[in-house]
């Protein structure tokens, strides 16, 4: 026998006494256990942990898939790319309290579709329209397009064309109606619009994907104010921002120390005292903001000063919403950059429920987008029958549109995020509560709230900061009143009661106005 042939005999003897000893290649062994990967919208491949969800394989493959050689194998290969990296750094208080009411989606069904392309739209569509608590309220959605479109004796004119097809469907809807089906279909979309918002945020980094989070924490309330606005309804941009405001400092937060105190009464409920101080602070300096177009009304109309102009009032107001905007801008900076490590969410066990917590995007950055442009425009949709109804709702309950507007449409708007907010002060992770109070309050008086008179001197409309005395008086005393709740660094049961009492007084006290015969303002 030659030498070489010896050689070569020797080596594929050597080569299959390593693979004996090692085994077979465990990445290689985990593709094969899974089959061939689905196709992802937008090019992305399916990542490992993802495939292993999507599709359910044996216990073997999950721990082959798991073991440090299958990492170190797919790190050689440059599988690392196909995935976001897990981070948590881009995500915000208001992830955390969404992510409380998501559910884990159950795809046996999915399994057994042949299809690979149909099998995905399939995925995408349960894992946006089913994977949450809320998809029971989806249906609220479809009932406000069809009452909008059925309805008759309304004072103004329904969506195009409704006669054709109410003379088939002789269904008669009233505009209150219309109003109150709408605020309820709000309520899934606006946490599936932060679900889909990080999803979004998964593949733009830790900045990017914070400042997205970030800004789009209350698109609910932009989209709002902006309809209300295009139809010169400044009121309702008023009330409904400051009602806002007043809901997560008084309502959410008061009703998530005070369940969270009863539910941890044996145990002390800390939080972070800095991040307080930063949100307040901000808080306070929107007060001024606020408090500085009333008193140069009323200093005027007294004859103690005189201004330049008649519009001095709204000019004053433009130059501190511009203010205002540069803090937020500072405040981003502080939170993204140079603080990141004050404003980062607490980790939070799984308790054994079907919620889960999202560390890696379920969806493809095409699909998320397409899925949230979607969402953005129900959203629209929804928010346009809001302000078109709601004088047509006041009349009928005979409220006024400001207790509709602060007290109403704050409560059922945000009802996911406040509910979010209680459960985690039920475990005890009050960073994450007042994260979500205290975060969505900053940003909608620092941001919305001047972003919202900037956009209104782009439309010609004249909206300026001065919310009048009873608004403004009861904004600055609802954050007096947080800040020396929050002063100390911890919290009791007492202490939500007390925020709850002062929400309950406000609210009765904006219900009354319309009985003592004082009109909107």
């Amino acid at each position: 026998m030659p030498i070489s042939q010896g050689k070569g005999k020797g080596k594929g003897l050597q080569a299959r006494l390593q693979l004996h000893t090692r085994g077979p290649d465990p990445a290689a062994a985990a593709a094969a256990a899974l089959g061939p990967p689905l196709p992802y919208w937008g090019g992305a491949a399916v990542g490992a942990e993802e495939q292993r969800w999507r599709i359910g394989m044996d216990s073997a493959a999950v721990a082959l898939l798991d073991s440090p050689a299958s990492a170190s194998s797919s790190a050689a290969n440059g599988n690392a790319k196909e995935m976001p990296a897990r981070h948590l750094a881009h995500r915000t208080a208001h992830n955390m309290s969404s992510s409380s009411l998501r559910k884990k989606s159950d795809l046996a069904l999915l399994r057994k579709v042949p299809c690979a392309t149909l099998r995905r739209l399939l995925d995408n569509f349960q894992e946006v329209l089913l994977a949450t608590k809320l998809a029971l309220l989806f249906p609220a959605v479809l009932l406000a397009l069809a009452a909008r479109i059925f309805q008759v004796g309304q004072a103004t004119p329904p969506l195009p064309p409704p006669t054709v097809i109410a003379s088939f469907f002789p269904i008669n809807f009233s505009l209150e109606w219309v109003f109150v089906l709408s605020l309820i279909g709000l309520v899934p979309l606006s946490e599936r619009l932060s679900f889909l918002t990080e999803q979004v945020a998964f593949y733009t980094g830790p900045t990017v994907g914070g400042l997205l989070n970030a800004t789009f924490g209350n698109v609910t309330e932009v989209i709002i104010a902006i309809f209300a606005l295009y139809e010169g309804n400044v009121v309702v941009v008023k009330c409904s921002l400051l009602g806002s405001v007043l809901s997560n400092l008084l309502l959410v937060l008061g009703t998530s120390l005070f369940l969270g105190g009863l539910a941890n009464l044996g145990t002390e409920q800390l939080y972070d005292r800095m991040q307080v101080d930063v949100s307040t602070g901000l808080l306070i300096l929107g007060v001024l903001c606020h408090s500085l177009p009333l008193m140069l009304r009323y200093a005027v109309s007294s004859g103690e000063h005189a201004v330049s102009s008649w519009d001095s009032e709204l000019e004053l107001s433009r130059a501190c919403s511009i203010v205002m905007l540069l803090a937020y801008v500072a405040y981003l900076f502080f939170q993204l950059k140079t603080h990141r490590q004050l404003f980062e969410p607490q980790e939070v066990e799984d308790d054994g429920d079907d919620s889960v917590s999202q560390d890696e995007a379920v969806l493809g950055f095409s699909s998320a987008m397409i899925w949230l442009g979607v969402m953005t425009l129900m959203t629209a949709v929804l928010s346009e029958f809001v302000v078109s109804t709601i004088e047509a709702a006041s009349k009928s309950w005979e409220l006024s549109v400001s207790f509709i507007s602060i007290i109403l449409i704050p409560i059922v708007g945000n009802a996911a995020e406040h509910a979010g907010a209680v459960i985690f002060a039920f475990k005890n992770k009050l960073d994450i509560t007042l994260g979500v109070s205290l975060g969505s309050a900053t940003q909608i008086s620092m941001f919305v709230v001047p972003l919202s008179v900037l956009v209104a001197w782009i439309m010609g409309v004249p909206m300026d900061l001065d919310f009048n005395l009873l608004e403004t008086g009861s904004l600055f005393l609802a954050v007096l009143v947080t800040a020396f709740t929050l002063q100390d660094g911890s919290s009791h049961y007492l202490k939500g009661l007390l925020l709850l009492f002062c929400y309950i007084v406000i609210a009765v006290c904006f219900f009354v106005l319309r009985q003592r015969g004082s009109m909107d303002f």
